[in-house]
């Protein structure tokens, strides 16, 4: 399986390259699309009869972020509190009391992190990890995404043979297909062919 991975800087030139694709004889099933804009995907979704691609889960690694994100969260606040105790020689009898409070921050915030985590990363949100699974290098993927926070719109082509994918990446480019350096800034094509050894 090889696919074609485009950016589009609005919705239109997406239902344009989707249309022509159709039209050329692309199955609607190995098309799709993603947009950050909900209304704005649904209403490509109904112009072209082709459902929106959702990212990967984030899984388990969103409870680990979530964790040290909290577990940090607490550390700054409890730490210089603590600091502050042991520098006023005043204080200084209350200073076990700050290591419990750190203590206790620790495990309130690595449990909260993970909560969190754990809830956001039941979404289907993560397009890096969908695009690094098609091939797509990781630093790449993470420019790809970052791109649709910014507003445009990602269509991919998946060709099973790999014998169309060039001429789904020729029509891409002709309905106004974007280079990943003029999305983001700084790269390679941003439209370009993805097989799953990342070539």
């Amino acid at each position: 399986m090889e696919s074609v991975v485009a950016l589009f800087r609005d919705p239109r030139q997406a239902q344009g390259a989707l249309t022509a694709l159709q039209a050329r004889g692309f199955d609607r099933d190995r098309l799709a699309f993603a947009l950050a804009d909900a209304v704005a995907e649904n209403d490509l979704a109904q112009a072209t009869g082709i459902s929106p691609e959702e990212g990967a889960p984030g899984g388990s690694a969103n409870v680990i972020r979530g964790i040290l994100r909290g577990v940090l969260a607490a550390l700054a606040l409890t730490v210089p509190i603590w600091l502050l105790l042991l520098w006023i020689p005043e204080t200084r009898v209350y200073q076990e009391g700050g290591l419990l409070t750190i203590l206790f921050g620790v495990i309130g915030g690595a449990g909260l992190g993970g909560i969190f985590g754990a809830l956001t990363g039941s979404d289907h949100g993560d397009y890096v990890k969908l695009l690094r699974r098609m091939g797509v290098p990781p630093a790449e993927a993470e420019r790809f995404q970052q791109a649709m926070g910014d507003g445009h719109v990602l269509v991919i082509a998946r060709d099973p043979d790999g014998r169309r994918a060039d001429e789904a990446l020729s029509l891409m480019r002709r309905h106004g297909a974007l280079r990943l350096e003029d999305a983001v800034g700084g790269g390679r094509l941003q439209s370009e062919r993805e097989g799953q050894d990342g070539r």
